[in-house]
C-alpha cells in the first residue's frame, strides 16, 4: 500500500468540508466519480444549506438589500461612513506603519495589514465600521452564516514588476459554494485601475451553471489552468451569454463606497492601463458549507476574533519553515498601505 492510499480516509472526510482542489484530493478530483455527480451534488447541496441558512438571517438587513443582493449577489453603498469620519478612518489607515504581508501575483502586489487589537488600538476609528448593523448585517447575509469576517487593510498595486498580468483578471469564482467578501474603499477607483468587477447574477445556481460545473469538473485537473485545478473555477466573458449572465459590472467608485458580495458569482479584478494604488478594508468570510446551522462559531468571540489572522500566519509560517506547505503570504515588515 502506497503512502497515498493511507491518506484516503482523509480525502473522504474532507468531502463534507469546503475542501475543493481537484488536484490536492484525489477523490474531488475523480473523472469517475464526477461523472457520477459528486461535484454537482456537492455544490447543490451546499447552495441549499445556504440559502437555509439566509432565510434565518434575512432580518439582518433591510428588505432593499435583501432584493438587490438576491437579484445581484452583491450590494453597494455609496458615502457609507459620514465624511468626517471617513476622513479619519482614511487618513490615519493610509498614514499607519504596521507588519504587511505581500503575495506577487503576476505584475500585482496584494498588500494586507491585519486588523488585530493593535491596528484597532492605533486606529480606533475603524470601530465604527466593523460595529456598524449595515456592514454586519450584510457580511452574514451574503455568507450565511453569523460569524465575524476576517478583517485587513489591503492594498492592490498594480504593475510593480514585468511580468504576466495578475491572474487574478481573469474571471473567475472561489469556490464551489457560497462565499463573502467585502470592499471598503478608502481610494477613489477609476475604471481603468483595477476595479472590482462582478458579473450580476452570478451567484444563482441555475440549471445552465450546474451544468457548467459538471462540465469543469470533468476536465479537472488535468485539463484546466493551475487556479481552477485547485478548485477555483476561471471563465472566459466570452462564455457567460452561454449561462444567461449579462454584462460584467466594474466598481468604478468613488472612496467611502462599500461592496459586499457572494463570491461564488464570477468576478475579477479589472485590468490596470497604468501603475496604480487601490487601498481598502477587505473583509472575507467562509466556513464549512455544510453546516446546518448559521451560528455557533465559537471564533467569533470577542477577544478571539480579531487575533485569527496572527494565528493564522503564524501556524503558515510554521509549516513552511519545515517545508510541509506553501505560504504565498511573504512577511515584508513594516510598510505603508501604498509604499512600493
Amino acid at each position: 500500500m502506497n503512502a497515498r492510499a493511507l491518506l484516503y480516509p482523509l480525502y473522504a472526510a474532507q468531502l463534507a468540508t469546503g475542501a475543493k482542489s481537484f488536484r490536492d484530493n484525489p477523490l474531488i478530483g475523480s473523472p469517475a466519480l464526477n461523472r457520477r455527480g459528486l461535484h454537482t451534488r456537492r455544490v447543490a447541496l451546499a447552495h441549499n444549506l445556504a440559502g437555509w441558512r439566509r432565510s434565518h438571517l434575512a432580518h439582518l438587513l433591510s428588505p432593499e438589500d435583501r432584493a438587490a443582493f438576491d437579484r445581484d449577489g452583491f450590494v453597494e453603498k455609496r458615502d457609507f461612513l459620514p465624511p468626517a469620519l471617513f476622513s479619519t478612518l482614511r487618513d490615519a489607515v493610509l498614514a499607519r506603519r504596521a507588519p504587511a504581508r505581500d503575495m506577487v501575483q503576476g505584475d500585482t502586489i496584494t498588500r494586507r495589514f491585519a486588523v488585530d487589537p493593535a491596528y484597532i488600538r492605533d486606529v480606533p476609528a475603524l470601530r465604527a465600521p466593523l460595529a456598524d448593523p449595515v456592514w454586519r448585517g450584510l457580511i452574514r447575509y451574503a455568507g450565511s452564516f453569523d460569524q465575524e469576517p476576517l478583517v485587513y487593510v489591503q492594498s492592490i498595486l498594480s504593475h510593480v514588476r514585468d511580468a504576466e498580468p495578475d491572474p487574478q483578471t481573469a474571471f473567475h469564482a472561489d469556490t464551489f459554494h457560497p462565499t463573502v467578501k467585502a470592499w471598503l474603499f478608502l481610494t477613489d477607483v477609476a475604471e481603468d485601475e483595477g476595479p472590482f468587477t462582478y458579473v450580476p447574477g452570478s451567484h444563482r445556481l441555475t440549471p445552465a451553471r450546474l451544468a457548467w460545473e459538471q462540465a469543469m469538473s470533468l476536465k479537472a485537473p488535468g485539463g484546466v489552468d493551475r487556479l481552477s485545478a485547485r478548485g477555483s473555477f476561471r471563465i472566459a466573458e466570452s462564455d457567460l451569454p452561454s449561462l444567461g449572465l449579462s454584462a460584467p459590472r466594474a466598481f468604478a467608485v468613488p472612496a467611502n463606497t462599500l461592496v459586499v458580495g457572494d463570491t461564488f458569482g464570477f468576478h475579477a479584478r479589472g485590468p490596470s492601463v497604468r501603475p496604480s494604488t487601490r487601498v481598502e478594508i477587505w473583509a472575507y468570510g467562509r466556513r464549512n458549507p455544510f453546516l446546518p446551522f448559521a451560528g455557533l462559531d465559537p471564533l467569533s468571540t470577542a477577544g478571539l476574533a480579531e487575533r485569527r489572522i496572527g494565528w493564522n500566519w503564524a501556524w503558515r509560517d510554521w509549516l513552511h519553515a519545515r517545508g510541509w506547505k506553501g505560504h504565498p503570504w511573504r512577511d515584508v515588515g513594516p510598510k505603508t498601505p501604498a509604499e512600493r
